[in-house]
């Protein structure tokens, strides 16, 4: 029986990169991936799996839309897209987490008024506080967060932490974690139903080449 050739779509960068490992581990052949150029498909000689390049939200969008029946994306993406696919494996890498942080020596907690939060993922802050039962003000921040309390817009922040070290070199500390985030290998739910066997194949042959 002919295995049904599936698209996967991967987040560029570090997970990416990532990505490629595990699937050498499982025997692919990843030279046109590791060596794209500027072409953003690419096709895996030994495996009947096509590979899209894209940014984290897209990689969801096309997920969901199905026009990839699988993709590789971190969790905080997830978190704060979460609409309508199966979650299937956590990948082991790409580890950090959500964490709240404030500026050194303030009572963030000891207050009643209304807390000023500066994020770039609104959603994940929402839902967090909103478990709390605490009503904050979020404000959406694109690029660093870390400047919101120092210029004093906003009480604290609710960012992507891995060694913690930015925190340290503008005055902030982590006082909460808000939630783990690694990578993710998320599948369609038509695609599920309709390859099963296949996307099947392919997680399992995941599962045993994780590290660790």
């Amino acid at each position: 029986m002919t295995q049904k050739r599936l698209r996967i779509a991967l987040t560029k960068g570090r997970l990416q990169d990532h990505t490629v490992e595990l699937f050498e581990r499982m025997g692919l052949d990843c030279t046109p991936i590791r060596h794209p150029g500027r072409r953003l498909v690419h096709s895996i000689p030994n495996y009947p799996l096509d590979a899209v390049l894209a940014k984290a939200p897209d990689v969801i969008t096309y997920v969901e839309h199905g026009v990839c029946d699988l993709g590789v994306v971190g969790k905080d993406t997830i978190l704060e897209q979460g609409r309508s696919f199966y979650e299937v494996l956590d990948l082991g890498f790409g580890r950090c987490r959500f964490a709240l942080a404030v500026r050194e020596g303030s009572d963030f907690y000891g207050t009643y008024k209304t807390r000023r939060i500066a994020t770039k993922y609104p959603n994940v802050t929402r839902n967090f506080f909103e478990e709390k039962g605490m009503d904050v003000s979020i404000i959406k921040i694109e690029g660093s967060v870390e400047l919101a309390p120092i210029l004093d817009l906003a009480d604290g922040i609710v960012d992507i932490v891995e060694t913690g070290a930015t925190l340290r070199e503008n005055g902030l500390v982590p006082i909460e974690d808000v939630a783990a985030v690694s990578a993710r290998l998320i599948v369609n739910t038509a695609s599920m139903k309709l390859y099963k066997e296949d996307i099947l194949r392919l997680i399992e042959g995941c599962k045993a080449n994780l590290e660790g």
